[in-house]
């Protein structure tokens, strides 16, 4: 562990001996992501990844969903009886973010309620999770094996589960299930294959029959499935605009109405489409990037942008980057994750146990038929390097696991962590970064579009304005990208509403923040002090940043 990281911990000693008045809610916060850590569902998403308890094991059983829901009413009843306190602004906000942490979780059970209506949630649960474990580079330790085999031999009961509570199945979350249920087969022997040089003996024999008896399982999952798919299913997908406002104004901490949320969508769009064609004309001469075609040469170029990013980031003064904070690097699929990559985004962000370690994103072989994110990494990784790694979610992510007040550690809703790093994106585009990179920029604007175009997709799914045919179709052609990668994320975005707009929607408010710090503060205002306090902070609604930041306690309504 980096010496500087000892003296963040201590400042976690004093902050927690010092905040007396606050323990209520402290302590309500521990107990809650205690109980969260064995109870948060696995989305395969990056951001939201949390730190599970040695033995993890994911329970979906009939008995463990009324558990989730008498303990989430217990919680929210400890949170109420907090409400009549005064507190200065800084406290409001812990007040409010286990608040936001409460709502999320009857968002999903309540509101998206997966567990009884997507059959693609069972196979996220069942084997999400031994991606989770796969995902730190190797070598494979025999604990990590052990864990693998544990949770393959889990996931036939957490199949049977799902028989039990798909009780409120939806036809296109049905249909969407059997090509993923397909791939399921090769994809874990492909792992099986992967592991042999780490298994040795009776271990491999284990895991070998835990991998056959999981197949099994999913054949007898499809079979279920194919049977369901006969009878007369709803064809909703829609959450409709009462749970979505909820969504808006309780979870994610958004002071906007779903028609506001889509004109935002819709004024960005415009914007970028404007933008994006100015710079094309700008660069009307400039021959297009070529693909690097070897691997190595994408994982040198990855480690040297990103030395490149990290020192314009100190040169100029956008950001102060301690010491202890790792790197983002790059490396080849281990043969054992990649037919199982599929499961979530392969970027390893580290976690709060893991504060000494670099990031990882693994790079795929390159080839014409990657996807649309992968393939940018062989023209230019700088794009994606200041989103996902530097200043972006690498970096945000371990400022944040490190702050001195454990509420703010953890992850509430991804509108402060992907503005964030949307806004890294913008950020380092118009402060020089790609100045001599003109086809990077044009990447850029690019991204940016198809983030606006999220909002639009992510407001009419959820209102039922789109079908998930029609919203891959918009995808498909006004970013543009492959019609694969498309329907992907229209039927992620349709599964987990309010997602697809955090990017866009985070980012504004990141924007208007700092205006309005810029224009209050005057020559005083200091840019990389501020990006110090978002970056620290960025676990925390942007609507709470800016209550803290003023000390504006009349900026927020009081508790109903």
């Amino acid at each position: 562990m980096r010496t500087n990281l000892a003296t963040v911990l201590l400042s976690a000693l004093l902050f927690v001996t010092s905040y007396g008045a606050q323990a209520d809610v402290q302590e309500l916060g521990a107990d809650f992501w205690a109980w969260r850590a064995v109870t948060q569902p696995d989305t395969g998403d990056d951001i939201p990844r949390i730190v599970r308890p040695d033995g993890f094991l994911p329970d979906w059983s009939q008995k463990a969903v009324a558990g989730r829901y008498k303990t989430l009413a217990e919680f929210e009843a400890r949170w109420q009886a907090l409400s009549g306190e005064e507190r200065t602004a800084s406290k409001e906000v812990d007040y409010r973010l286990v608040g936001s942490a409460l709502a999320r979780v009857r968002w999903e059970l309540d509101h998206i309620a997966a567990w009884k209506r997507q059959p693609t949630f069972y196979v996220q649960q069942a084997l999400g999770p031994i991606f989770e474990v796969l995902l730190p580079p190797p070598p494979v330790g025999s604990d990590r094996i052990h864990h693998v085999i544990r949770l393959l031999e889990r996931a036939p009961a957490t199949l049977a589960a799902a028989e039990e509570n798909l009780t409120d199945m939806r036809g296109p979350f049905v249909r969407a299930t059997f090509p993923v249920l397909l791939g399921i087969p090769d994809s874990l022997r492909g792992m099986l294959a992967g592991l042999e040089p780490y298994a040795k003996g009776r271990e491999a024999r284990r895991l070998k029959a835990a991998v056959e008896k999981t197949i099994s399982a999913f054949a007898a999952y499809e079979q279920f499935l194919q049977k369901a798919a006969l009878k007369d299913l709803s064809e909703e997908t829609a959450v409709g605009r009462d749970s979505y406002a909820f969504f808006l104004n309780e979870v994610a901490l958004y002071p906007y109405s779903p028609e506001e949320v889509a004109r935002m969508g819709e004024q960005e769009w415009a914007r970028i489409v404007a933008f994006e064609a100015l710079e094309k004309q700008r660069n009307r001469d400039v021959p297009a990037l070529e693909m690097k075609m070897d691997i190595n040469q994408v994982i040198a170029s990855v480690k040297k942008r990103e030395l490149e990013v990290r020192s314009f980031l100190k040169d100029r003064g956008f950001l102060t980057i301690e010491d202890w904070v790792g790197h983002y690097t790059a490396q080849a699929f281990p043969a054992y994750l990649k037919p199982i990559g599929w499961l979530g985004r392969t970027f390893d962000l580290t976690s709060v146990n893991r504060l000494d370690e670099n990031a990882t994103v693994y790079i795929p072989d390159p080839s014409d038929h990657m996807g649309y994110f992968n393939s940018t990494f062989t023209l230019d990784p700088g794009p994606v390097i200041v989103h996902e790694g530097v200043p972006g979610h690498y970096m945000q992510l371990v400022l944040g696991w490190a702050h001195p007040n454990p509420l703010r550690r953890h992850y509430y809703d991804s509108g402060a962590n992907e503005g964030t790093g949307f806004y890294a994106e913008e950020m380092m585009l118009q402060a020089g970064l790609f100045e001599d990179a003109p086809k990077s920029r044009e990447i850029i604007y690019n991204f940016s579009r198809l983030r606006a175009l999220r909002v639009d997709v992510d407001v009419k799914l959820a209102l039922g304005i789109y079908s998930l045919e029609e919203a891959a179709d918009v995808l498909e052609s006004k970013v543009p990208m492959d019609k694969a990668t498309a329907l992907h994320e229209a039927v992620f975005f349709s599964a987990t509403p309010g997602q697809a707009l955090s990017y866009q929607i985070g980012k504004l408010q990141m924007i208007e923040f700092m205006s309005e710090a810029r224009m209050k503060e005057g020559d005083a205002f200091n840019l990389q002090a501020f990006h110090d306090y978002v970056w620290l902070n960025g676990n925390v609604p942007i609507l709470l940043q800016k209550l803290e930041y003023f000390s504006d306690l009349e900026s927020i309504e009081p508790v109903k």
